[in-house]
C-alpha cells in the first residue's frame, strides 16, 4: 500500500472511530477535500461538509460531541451570501473541519471542487504529482489546479466553470 493509501485508510478509520458520520447523519455528512482523492500533504485536514438549516441545534450537538477535543473552536460567517457554520478540532493526529451550510452537500462548493478535481486527476494521472508538489510549497488546492491548467480569474470559480464546461458537474 502506498503512503497516500495508508493516510487515506487511517483517515477513514479515525472518522469511523470518532463516529461523525453516524452521530451527525441528520446533516448528510460527506468527507470532502484532498484526502479522499489522495492529493493531501502533511497537515491536510479532514473536511466534512454538511447540510445545516438550524444552526443552534447543530452548534449544540457539535459542541456536545466534539467540544472536549483539542483546539476545538466554532465560527460563523458568510461566504457568497450564505451562512457558514464551522467547527474545527484535532483528534488522533488529524485536524477536522466540520462545515455546514443551508444547501444540500452535493451543491456545496467543497463537494463540487472535489468532484471536478477527482475527474481531472482521473483524466490526467500526471497531474496528481504536480498538484501535490505545489501544495507542498504552500499553494492551496484550487489555486494549484488553476495554475497547472492555466485557468484565469478566481481559481475557485474557474475550477467550477471548467467542471461545467467538461460536463463533470
Amino acid at each position: 500500500m502506498t503512503d497516500k493509501g495508508r493516510v487515506n485508510q487511517r483517515a477513514y478509520e479515525v472518522v469511523d472511530r470518532l463516529g461523525i458520520m453516524r452521530d451527525l447523519a441528520a446533516y448528510t455528512p460527506v468527507l470532502c477535500g484532498t484526502i479522499p482523492i489522495a492529493i493531501d500533504v502533511e497537515g491536510s485536514d479532514l473536511d466534512i461538509a454538511m447540510e445545516v438549516y438550524e444552526v443552534e441545534s447543530f452548534r449544540e450537538r457539535v459542541a456536545l460531541l466534539y467540544g472536549q477535543h483539542e483546539d476545538f473552536r466554532w465560527k460563523e460567517k458568510r461566504i457568497r451570501d450564505l451562512p457558514v457554520y464551522k467547527a474545527n478540532f484535532r483528534y488522533e493526529g488529524f485536524e477536522f473541519e466540520l462545515f455546514g451550510q443551508p444547501v444540500p452537500v452535493t451543491k456545496q462548493h467543497a463537494y463540487l471542487h472535489m468532484v471536478v478535481e477527482a475527474e481531472l486527476l482521473k483524466r490526467n494521472p500526471d497531474l496528481r504529482a504536480r498538484v501535490i508538489r505545489l501544495k507542498s510549497q504552500g499553494i492551496k488546492t484550487e489555486p494549484a489546479f488553476a495554475q497547472l491548467l492555466g485557468l484565469e480569474g478566481d481559481p475557485y470559480e474557474a475550477l467550477l466553470e471548467l467542471g461545467r464546461a467538461l460536463r463533470i458537474i
